[in-house]
């Protein structure tokens, strides 16, 4: 499993990193478009939909939704609305877990909770990459939900008694919240200094990293949640070692959106 993950990251990560950094324009978008079309591919099967065509279809769907509202900034704008709005109905679901799986529709149902969850996180790393200093906003955002992951990890192997959502993802703790929390600050203060952001700043960017990094984690315990009333364990097994792409972007499903809606609601617009 050891040498399935080095290879794979050998291949993935530095083909994630020329496409999130290196291409611009409709080349991004195309590259987006790719990510979100094999999440959606992988969501069908968590809907319960197995077949290679029904999936294909949805992956089809995801992506002719992409580029329909990206075709237009209101309708952007208001699919990130939707999409903040639908993450916080995401935190009494997972509280609520397993009683949650009776709203949820049946499997038409998790298949638009699907395009909610799936669409608008392509729509915000788009909004993310046209805005000015886009590479440092979508690398800003990475490593924040990256430092969010490993102090979470850190500290949770270290202090991890008292479990965070244990119906839905066992594994995660109230001191790797908040170890991943205090990660995520540190790096923020970090990029602050880099980007010498003004003094009077800071405690709103301070804030900001705080509220994405927690939708952050919401968006990983959703996807658990989801896995978990399937009983599977990943997405798929596109990813040797690594689990499936949706495995891998939990965390940007949510926080992509929001961080870029707190941007637009700060001040920033699109070109």
């Amino acid at each position: 499993m050891l040498k399935q993950r080095i290879i794979t990251a050998l291949w993935l990560l530095p083909l994630a990193l020329f496409g999130f950094f290196g291409l611009e324009g409709h080349a991004f978008l195309a590259f987006i478009s790719i990510i979100i079309a094999l999440a959606g591919w992988e969501w069908a099967r968590l809907a319960g939909f197995d077949t290679q065509l029904q999936r294909v279809i949805y992956a089809a769907v995801t992506v002719a939704a992409l580029l329909l509202l990206n075709s237009s900034d209101a309708w952007l704008l208001s699919s990130l609305y939707v999409a903040g709005a639908f993450w916080l109905l995401a935190i009494a679901m997972v509280v609520s877990f397993p009683a949650s799986i009776a709203c949820w529709g049946g499997r038409l149902g998790k298949l638009l909770i699907g395009l909610v969850i799936i669409v608008p996180a392509g729509l915000g790393l788009q909004v993310l990459k046209t805005l000015p200093q886009g590479n440092t906003l979508i690398l800003s955002l990475m490593l924040l939900v990256w430092g969010a992951d490993i102090g979470a990890y850190f500290f949770g192997r270290a202090l991890g008694k008292r479990k965070l959502a244990p119906r839905v993802s066992p594994g995660k703790s109230w001191a790797g919240l908040f170890g991943g929390l205090f990660t995520s600050v540190c790096i923020a203060a970090g990029l602050a200094v880099y980007l010498q952001v003004a003094s009077s700043e800071l405690v709103l960017l301070l804030l900001g990293a705080v509220v994405v990094v927690l939708f952050s984690v919401v968006g990983d315990l959703t996807e658990s949640m989801f896995k978990r009333e399937m009983g599977i364990k990943d997405s798929s097994q596109l990813l040797p070692g690594h689990g499936g792409v949706l495995d891998r972007i939990d965390s940007l499903t949510a926080a992509a959106p929001v961080f870029a809606l707190l941007l637009l609601l700060s001040g920033w617009t699109l070109p």
